[in-house]
């Protein structure tokens, strides 16, 4: 058995972790990576990610960008110690909070409010997960929410994954439509009404007859919050599964999904095959359309037809 060779560490990470060579020269008394990370943050929450540089950052603190980069080498490596400040850690009532369930109901509570204090942070590219402080302490309060339960480490990841996820995809959501309503000064109930009322005038029961239907019911009006009965769901199955693993039941364990054909994707003919297939779909789609429109008309003329004789 050899001894494991420690990866060099990326600067980024080597910073997150506060194990980084501290630069020998520059303005350190007025200089610091926590003051750069500060500066950067409010840039990124009053005009967004895409205003954060190192010379806009730079400017703000009164510096040349060239000492920024004494202690933060790259653009990458500002928005991923952006992006551990701003997401913070769990607080421990959150890893206090009750049963599995309901610790992971807090860690989802707190990341949602997390990304709505900082939503530039949904912009930022996924990939992979940051091997930094604030991400491990997430990680392990998901996993340690579930140690009383029969899963796997496997498993468990798998299920703090259905929380982070619901939590991204809801604070990308949220966050939306909180910008929408600073931009317009509108409240989120004229949003609901402007947007039903465009589905109503666009959407028919022709061409989309269950997505009329719903919007017949109201479903684009109802105030309760669908990512929340989201989670719910997705925690019901889970405390299926945990009830069903603890009599020994397990499912079978799916895959990675993978890109279909990312091997050939860069092929000419496959492209323009590919291209084909999606203008015969549209055709079809378009053929359906008229299929529909003509049975609404024989359906008019038989009416007029009886009404007549």
């Amino acid at each position: 058995m050899t001894d494991a060779v420690e990866p060099e560490l990326p600067r980024g990470i080597a910073l997150a972790w506060g194990v980084a060579a501290t630069p020998q020269r520059g303005p350190k008394r007025e200089m610091s990576v926590e003051r750069i990370v500060e500066a950067a943050i409010e840039i990124a929450d009053a005009e967004g990610l895409g205003a954060v540089s190192m010379a806009a950052v730079a400017a703000k603190l009164g510096f040349t960008p060239m000492s920024l980069y004494r202690y933060v080498t790259a653009k990458e490596d500002l928005v991923l110690l952006m992006q551990e400040e701003a997401t913070g850690s769990p607080s421990e009532a959150s890893r206090e909070a009750g049963g599995w369930r309901e610790r992971l109901e807090a860690l989802f509570g707190e990341q949602l409010q997390h990304y709505l204090r900082h939503p530039w942070v949904l912009d930022i590219p996924i990939s992979g997960v940051p091997a930094t402080p604030n991400t491990a302490a997430w990680m392990d309060a998901g996993i340690s929410a579930l140690d009383e339960t029969p899963l796997t480490y496997e498993e468990r990841l798998a299920v703090m994954l259905l929380v982070t996820g619901t939590a991204h995809w809801a604070g990308t959501v949220l966050a939306g439509y909180a910008r929408v309503e600073r931009e317009q000064g509108v409240g989120s109930d004229t949003i609901a009404r402007n947007e039903d009322a465009m589905f109503r005038a666009l959407i028919t029961a022709e061409a989309y007859p269950s997505l009329r239907a719903a919007i017949e019911a109201g479903a684009f009006l109802d105030e309760s919050d669908p990512f929340a009965f989201a989670l719910e769901r997705g925690l019901d199955g889970v405390a299926a599964y945990i009830a069903a693993a603890a009599e020994g039941r397990r499912g079978v364990r799916t895959q990675w999904v993978t890109l279909d054909d990312a091997d050939i994707a860069d092929d000419k003919k496959f492209r323009e095959a590919q291209k084909a297939v999606r203008q015969a779909e549209k055709a079809l789609r378009d053929a359906r359309k008229l299929e529909r429109l003509a049975a609404r008309e024989a359906r008019d003329r038989k009416a007029r037809q009886r009404s007549e004789s």
